[in-house]
């Protein structure tokens, strides 16, 4: 699972098609002057079979995933991980699909390195001509990126496919990648959303019930029926998550402080643990005052793909009604606190127009403490947007910017001060 990624809904995966040329029969020839080199017919092995060279012809009839990665990227990393036990899957399955390795490492040592636990073929290191090849054909402009190429496939708008997305949101489901297999998933999907209720999100056919804080008492899941709940995916290891914890914590019990006093509606939390082990997890939960799903329950991996959860810490926020909210709940706190909840389109919509009429009243400019350039202040429309404020929190719609070095900061943490002193404080 990746770490720290802005959550953006993509309930429709667009299929992307080539822009350079005629759709193409992925024959031996095409494979040849896809892979191959005027040097070289053969690709690199798996690192257990080096011995073994495989002739790119070998290919030929099968789905073939070109992946783009690097060692020394976390989010690679991330996805290899996800990536080899797809591939394992579908490889015990007899499935005719195989991966070829582009490299983006930086040297030698760091590709065999990576290479060593990958399962898959690869270009080989030195063959840069090659790999600047691939990478322009298909407009590779971030990693990690997995291009599918069908075996027999002519058709304009399927031979090409976004492979990561679709392995995160579907896993070995997604297989052969066809559109006809995308469109599918994705009527099952909405199906699935269609008759969602929090029953059936945090319930298996073994488990009815959550954790409280103790670990050991049940709370019958049941028991949320009617209330907003947030899914928090979080683990101990991943560090954005350990900086928004505390402050989730805090906007949660302000909400449930204000819903208390207000009566009627209720707030609830149920934290899904990424943690590695069940000491981690204990020790992380120990910090919360939520509900959890038990460590390890299969319920926790089918959330994030039901979800399309790619990064952490990530907040899910479920209706009264036991519909989806929004994805985006971290966003929603880091940029309103607890006047977001209940984090509705028409509250944000209010928030939005609040602080519109905010920014009517605030300096078109100031000097801010700790940084020499004056700060101009911006909303999205006029050259602002997504923003991390010198705060470290997340930041959108009107910001104070620097127009010099792009620098932003929320206009309610501006320290403004005359132009000599910011200097002196920097």
């Amino acid at each position: 699972m990746k770490v720290e990624m802005n959550l953006v809904d993509k309930s429709n995966i667009p299929v992307r098609t080539p822009t350079n040329g005629d759709p193409e029969n992925i024959s031996a020839s095409t494979l040849s002057s896809l892979l191959a080199s005027k040097d070289r017919d053969y690709l690199l092995p798996p690192a257990t079979e080096a011995d073994q060279q495989v002739k790119i012809s070998d290919l030929e009839g099968k789905v073939i995933g070109i992946y783009f990665s690097a060692n020394w990227y976390p989010p690679c990393r991330n996805f290899n991980r996800v990536l080899i036990g797809v591939h394992e899957q579908l490889k015990s399955n007899g499935s005719n699909f195989e991966i070829v390795f582009v490299s983006s490492d930086e040297d030698l040592d760091a590709f065999n390195n990576y290479r060593q636990g990958m399962p898959w073929l690869s270009i080989p290191f030195s063959d840069l001509e090659t790999k600047k090849a691939l990478n322009r054909k298909y407009e590779v402009e971030s990693i990690p990126c997995l291009v599918i190429l069908q075996p027999e496939d002519t058709k304009d708008d399927a031979t090409f496919y976004d492979g990561v997305e679709l392995i995160y949101r579907y896993g070995v489901d997604a297989f052969p990648f066809t559109k006809e297999k995308l469109e599918e998933l994705q009527r099952e999907e909405k199906r699935k959303h269609d008759s969602q209720t929090v029953t059936n999100l945090l319930t298996n056919p073994d488990r009815d019930y959550l954790l409280d804080q103790t670990i050991t008492r049940k709370v019958p899941v049941d028991s949320l029926v009617g209330k907003t709940v947030g899914l928090y995916l979080s683990a101990q290891w991943c560090m954005p998550c350990v900086e928004f914890t505390p402050k989730l914590i805090s906007i949660y019990q302000k909400i449930k402080q204000t819903l208390e006093e207000e009566g009627g509606e209720d707030f609830e939390i149920v934290f899904v643990s990424n943690d590695r082990d069940q000491n981690s997890f204990e020790s992380y939960y120990g910090t919360m005052p939520w509900l959890a799903l038990p460590f390890g329950d299969p319920t926790v991996r089918s959330l994030a793909k039901y979800f399309d959860v790619q990064w952490i810490p990530c907040l899910i926020i479920i209706g009264p009604n036991g519909k989806t909210v929004t994805k985006q709940g971290r966003n929603l706190i880091n940029l309103y606190r607890e006047d977001a909840y209940p984090f509705t389109d028409a509250k944000v919509e209010s928030l939005e127009k609040e602080m519109e009429e905010a920014a009517k009243s605030l300096p078109r400019s100031e000097y801010h403490a700790g940084h020499r350039h004056e700060l101009t202040l911006v909303s999205e429309g006029s050259g602002g947007g997504p923003f991390i404020c010198d705060c470290d929190e997340q930041g959108s719609g009107w910001a104070y910017q620097c127009l010099e070095c792009g620098y932003e900061v929320h206009p309610r943490c501006i320290r403004a001060v005359t132009p000599q002193s910011s200097i002196e404080d920097r």
